[in-house]
């Protein structure tokens, strides 16, 4: 999940030419099928040359201490971060993933949160996303999937424990999860409905965890259940934000809503937002694809059971692909200019790799964004 950011006039937009198994166990039933096979005569979306290549893009973007910038020179946030690390481990860069991990425990803070951006040496901005912080359970169950680790899931618990303890502690008396807070402490005055849905997710990770660890955390499942009825059943109680894609398709990702009511959700906003056959609008009102929310959008797709829609976005990220397997963070189309100018970005070819090991299941952690874990 990228930031909420657009260009005020896309038509100004220039012209241009993301090791080591000790104690491994098997991981308990998820209610997935790890091994699923493609169909028959259906070819890999990406050969497993490419998806070395796009997991080499990634890594160049890691810093020595483990931190992933989202482009070299750039900066860094702790979703993204983790976005990258999932896809490492898809690609079979469990040390590299790892090194991500050992970054976010050595620079957590006490409360259990970190700031929002990072560059290499500095902090960028100080104020503290929620779903930020909440993303490292998801990273750590898709981990755990990807590994059967179980010493590395127990050695980043704790950190997992404080974030989402941290998160859960934020809820107000509305039972809304406010989408930051700010340097001084002060929680936003209002929550997000994409950042809510994702952290729908984490928390069930984050009790998928605590069933690993053999640990109860009945706080996180009554935040869970409030959290997921708001997302499915009260939307308008999130500051508006229906221009911007992820708002249309996250609450079918996180698995708020599924069955025939995702199916008519996402049916309702493929107008608004689908352009064509090359991907899904950032914006509603502009005419710039995103290679990471047409990948997002592939996954909430594939959740609700078609693979068909799911194949067809993501094969449309292969115009933002480049030679050396790195990706364009988004084009403007028709024109095909890249937006930001030539930029790509690490958290773009994470999307990528999870989209892809979700659809050919490369991994057993191909259903770790699709399917809710059990616990």
């Amino acid at each position: 999940m990228q930031p909420e950011f657009a260009p005020s006039d896309l038509a100004a937009a220039p012209d241009t030419g993301r090791d080591h198994h000790e104690q491994r166990t098997t991981p308990p039933d998820t209610g997935q099928n790890h091994h699923a096979q493609l169909a028959v005569g259906t070819a890999p979306l990406l050969t497993l040359g490419q998806v070395a290549a796009t997991a080499d893009a990634i890594e160049a973007c890691q810093r020595p201490d483990g931190l992933i910038l989202w482009f070299d020179g750039g900066h860094a946030d702790p979703w993204n971060h983790v976005e990258a690390a999932m896809a490492l481990a898809a690609a079979g860069r469990h040390r590299a993933a790892e090194a991500a991990y050992h970054w976010l425990a050595a620079n957590q803070h006490a409360a259990g949160s970190w700031h929002n951006y990072y560059t290499a040496s500095a902090i960028k901005d100080a104020k503290v996303d929620t779903n930020c912080c909440a993303y490292v359970a998801t990273g750590i169950w898709h981990h755990w999937l990807a590994t059967a680790d179980r010493g590395f899931a127990e050695s980043m618990w704790p950190t997992v424990a404080r974030a989402l303890d941290f998160v859960v502690s934020l809820r107000t008396a509305s039972g809304h999860i406010p989408w930051a807070v700010h340097v001084d402490g002060t929680p936003w005055p209002y929550a997000l409905l994409t950042g809510s849905s994702s952290i729908v997710h984490s928390l069930r990770c984050g009790l998928a965890l605590a069933a690993l660890m053999g640990q109860e955390r009945p706080e996180w499942a009554r935040t869970l259940a409030r959290t997921e009825h708001q997302v499915r059943h009260q939307p308008d109680g999130f500051e508006p934000k229906d221009r911007w894609a992820m708002d249309w398709y996250y609450p079918v990702l996180c698995g708020a809503l599924d069955g025939a009511q995702a199916r008519s959700h996402l049916a309702a906003g493929a107008p608004k937002f689908l352009l064509g056959n090359y991907g899904v609008r950032c914006v509603a009102d502009q005419s710039w694809v995103t290679a990471a929310e047409t990948c997002e959008c592939a996954l909430a797709y594939l959740r609700t059971g078609d693979a068909a829609a799911a194949r067809r976005l993501i094969e449309a990220t292969s115009a933002m692909r480049n030679a050396d397997g790195s990706y364009y963070t988004g084009w403007v189309v028709p024109k095909a200019r890249t937006f930001p100018d030539a930029e790509c970005t690490s958290y773009t070819a994470a999307a990528v790799l999870l989209a892809t090991d979700a659809l050919d299941r490369r991994t057993p952690a191909a259903g770790a964004l699709i399917t809710a874990p059990r616990y």
